[in-house]
C-alpha cells in the first residue's frame, strides 16, 4: 500500500478521520482500492461514513465496480458499508446489484442498509414488486428492525400498501401487528412508531375484527 495511505490505519481515530478527509479531498482513483478495504475494516462510525464521502468523490468508473464487488464479501461491515456508498452514490445502474439474499441478509445491519438502499434506487414500476418481497420481512427482528423496515416501506409511499393489506391477513400475529403499524406510519409518518406497534399488538391479539377497527 502507498505509504501516504498509512493514516488510515493508526490507532487513533482522529488521525484516521483527517486522513479520509484528505484522501477525498484529492480525489485521486488509485485511492478507491485502499478506501474500499477500509470500509470494510473500519471500526469507527464516523470514520467509516468520511471514507463513503471519499469515495463518492472520486469518478464512478473506478469506484462502483470496486464498492458492487464487496456486496459478495464474506465480512458484513463490508457488504453493509457498500450498500451504504452506492445509497449515497445514487447511480440507477447499480440497482440489478440489490440481490434479494441482500434484501434477507442474515446480517441484521446489512438487510437493513439494503432495504434503506434499494427504495432509493428502484426503478420506476417496480417498487410494488419490492414492497411485496420487504413485505416477507415483517414481524421479524427486534424493535429496531422492524422500524428500519417500516420506514421503507413508508418510503416507497402507495406502491406498498397493497403489501401491508396482505400481511394484514397473515396467520403470524407478529406480521400482522407489523404491518398494521405500518400501515398506520404510512398515513402519519410522525406517528410514534413505538406506540403504534404497541397498539397493534394488543389489537391482533383481540381478535382479526380488531385489526380493521384500529385502521
Amino acid at each position: 500500500m502507498n505509504p501516504k495511505y498509512d493514516p488510515l490505519g493508526s490507532a487513533d481515530t482522529s488521525t484516521r478521520l483527517r486522513a479520509a478527509m484528505a484522501i477525498g479531498a484529492e480525489a485521486d482513483p488509485s485511492a478507491v482500492q485502499v478506501l474500499v478495504a477500509r470500509c470494510g475494516v473500519e471500526p469507527d462510525f464516523f470514520v467509516r461514513d468520511m471514507l463513503t464521502w471519499a469515495l463518492i468523490q472520486l469518478p464512478r468508473s473506478a469506484t462502483v465496480p470496486l464498492v458492487v464487488a464487496e456486496l459478495e464479501s464474506a465480512n458484513a461491515q463490508a457488504r453493509s458499508q457498500a450498500l451504504h456508498t452506492l445509497s449515497k452514490l445514487k447511480d440507477l445502474a447499480t440497482w440489478p446489484a440489490l440481490t434479494r439474499e441482500l434484501l434477507h441478509d442474515p446480517n441484521d445491519e446489512v438487510r437493513r442498509t439494503a432495504w434503506r438502499t434499494a427504495v432509493g434506487l428502484v426503478p420506476a414500476g417496480q417498487d410494488r414488486q419490492l414492497a411485496a418481497e420487504l413485505a416477507t420481512e415483517l414481524g421479524r427482528g427486534d424493535r429496531d428492525v422492524q422500524l428500519s423496515l417500516s420506514r421503507a416501506l413508508v418510503e416507497l409511499g402507495d406502491a406498498a400498501s397493497d403489501a401491508l393489506e396482505s400481511a394484514l391477513s397473515s396467520p403470524k400475529q407478529k406480521v400482522q401487528a407489523h404491518a398494521q403499524a405500518t400501515e398506520r406510519l404510512l398515513h402519519d409518518p410522525g406517528a410514534n412508531f413505538g406506540a403504534l406497534l404497541d397498539e397493534a399488538k394488543r389489537a391482533v391479539a383481540l381478535g382479526p375484527q380488531q385489526v380493521h377497527a384500529h385502521r
